[in-house]
C-alpha cells in the first residue's frame, strides 16, 4: 500500500495484508486514494480514504470530500495483540453520506446502516469478530449568509473490528460496498483496481 517503509522491512502478515490491499477491486464509482494513517495508535497502519461519484476532474491528493459519500479505511496491526482487540489486526472505518431529510427521520435509520456493514462483510465472506461502531444522523438547518443552502441531512457511520484472516480483500470490498449502499448506489458496477489508479497516476 505504498507504506513508508518497503513492505519488506515490515513485518510478513503486516506486509501481506498491504498486498492484498493493494489488489482490491473497487466500483468506477469509487475514488480511492492512499492518505496518512494515524499515528501512536499501533506500530504499523495504513489508511485509505474513498470517495463516492468525485469529478473525474477531482485532483487524487484533494481533502475534500464527495458531496455524494466519503470514507476512511484505517488498518491497523500490533503483534501484541492488544487484549480489547482479540488478535494483531484491527480496523477503524468511517463512512458518511448525504440524506434526503424524510429518509432521516426515520426511526430505523441507524438499524439498517448498521445492518448494511453487517451484511456487505457477511456477503464478501469476511472474517471478522468484535464488531462495534456508531451510527449518527445530522440534520441542519441554514441561517444568514447560508439561508439558501435550506436543510440537509446526513448518516455517519463508524465502526471498528478485528478481521481474523491476513488477507485483507474481503474487508475492503466490504467498506466499498457500504460506501456505494449508502450513497444510493445499485449493487453493481464496473470495478477498477487501486493498483491501476496508481500506475496511471505514475
Amino acid at each position: 500500500m505504498n507504506d513508508p517503509a518497503p513492505l519488506s522491512s515490515l513485518p510478513a502478515a503486516f506486509a501481506t495484508a498491504c498486498e492484498s490491499m493493494e489488489a482490491v477491486v473497487f466500483r468506477s464509482e469509487l475514488t480511492v486514494r492512499k492518505i496518512p494513517s494515524p499515528t501512536g495508535v499501533a506500530p504499523h497502519s495504513v489508511a485509505l480514504a474513498a470517495d463516492v461519484l468525485a469529478s473525474p476532474d477531482s485532483s487524487p491528493h484533494s481533502t475534500q470530500d464527495s458531496i455524494h459519500g466519503a470514507g476512511r479505511f484505517i488498518l491497523l496491526y500490533d503483534p501484541e495483540e492488544p487484549a480489547s482487540w482479540g488478535g494483531a489486526f484491527r480496523v477503524v472505518c468511517f463512512a458518511q453520506a448525504p440524506l434526503e431529510n424524510e429518509i432521516a427521520l426515520d426511526p430505523f435509520l441507524a438499524d439498517v446502516t448498521w445492518s448494511w456493514l453487517v451484511d456487505a462483510l457477511d456477503s464478501r465472506g469476511a472474517l471478522y469478530k468484535n464488531a462495534s461502531g456508531t451510527a449518527t444522523r445530522t440534520l441542519s438547518t441554514g441561517f444568514g449568509e447560508l439561508a439558501d443552502q435550506g436543510d440537509a441531512a446526513q448518516i455517519e457511520l463508524r465502526a471498528s473490528w478485528s478481521p481474523l484472516e491476513v488477507d485483507m480483500s474481503h474487508q475492503i470490498q466490504a467498506w466499498g460496498e457500504l460506501l456505494c449502499m449508502l450513497a444510493g448506489l445499485p449493487p453493481s458496477g464496473e470495478a477498477v483496481s487501486l493498483a491501476a489508479h496508481r500506475r496511471e497516476r505514475g
